[in-house]
């Protein structure tokens, strides 16, 4: 009761506001208000095989499933959200999102099989100068719905890369090529990983860890993200 106390005299001085639309929240919401969490643009993509994320990578790797949370559309009132996830600090955007689309899949027939949650790794200087990975966080979110494991440093980032923001579809393809490596090879074997990213654009990023786990191991892939960009 005293802690309750506490929380709401916390929360008439300092009151937490909705990420998307700037509104306080009432007690029970988190970073994101109920009205917006009903409006989001969801995709539904882990309803439905053959979608468009996973046509996306059609001839390009070796899927099971693929999904992303919601639409990352240019103006959206959600886009600036995750932008400010990625680089402004507000890291815990990434655990919140990361749980609601755990719920989802959680209650999905196509993802009832997955074994582990593998995120996207970044380079390690990258990671200590944001301070922490994005793709980690909302894989920490699944997990902690799902139930199911957290593998967060066996798949590496070896490389050092441009950010992939401004470029085509070519080049974020060449800039990501042969980043990524496995320490223990045989951790893997026989997993249906989830693979996890924030963003899914041309699905090049992706794609490369697709394609490091699937050569150096017998294992499933599917993936998941927070946002899709239709192109």
């Amino acid at each position: 009761m005293l802690r309750r106390i506490l929380d709401s005299l916390i929360g008439l001085v300092f009151p937490d506001f909705c990420e998307v639309c700037g509104t306080p929240l009432v007690r029970g919401e988190r970073y994101i208000c109920l009205s917006c969490l009903y409006k989001m643009p969801l995709t539904k993509s882990w309803e439905r095989e053959n979608n468009d994320i996973e046509k996306l990578f059609w001839g390009r790797i070796s899927l099971e499933h693929a999904c992303s949370l919601f639409y990352f559309r240019k103006g959206s009132d959600y886009r600036p959200m995750i932008h400010r996830m990625k680089y402004k600090g507000r890291y815990r955007i990434g655990l919140r999102l990361g749980e609601e689309l755990g719920v989802h899949l959680k209650n999905s027939s196509l993802y009832k099989d997955i074994s582990m949650l593998v995120p996207v790794p970044l380079h390690p200087a990258k990671e200590r100068i944001r301070g922490y990975n994005q793709s980690e966080l909302i894989a920490s979110g699944i997990s902690g719905i799902m139930n199911l494991p957290l593998e967060k440093r066996n798949l590496i980032r070896t490389k050092y890369t441009e950010t992939q923001t401004r470029k085509s579809a070519s080049e974020r393809r060449e800039n990501v090529q042969s980043v990524f490596d496995v320490r223990d090879k045989t951790a893997f074997n026989g997993e249906h990983i989830l693979l996890v990213d924030d963003v899914i654009t041309t699905g090049a990023t992706i794609e490369s860890c697709a394609s490091t786990l699937l050569n150096c191991c017998p294992c499933k892939i599917s993936i998941a993200s927070i946002g899709y960009v239709s192109m």
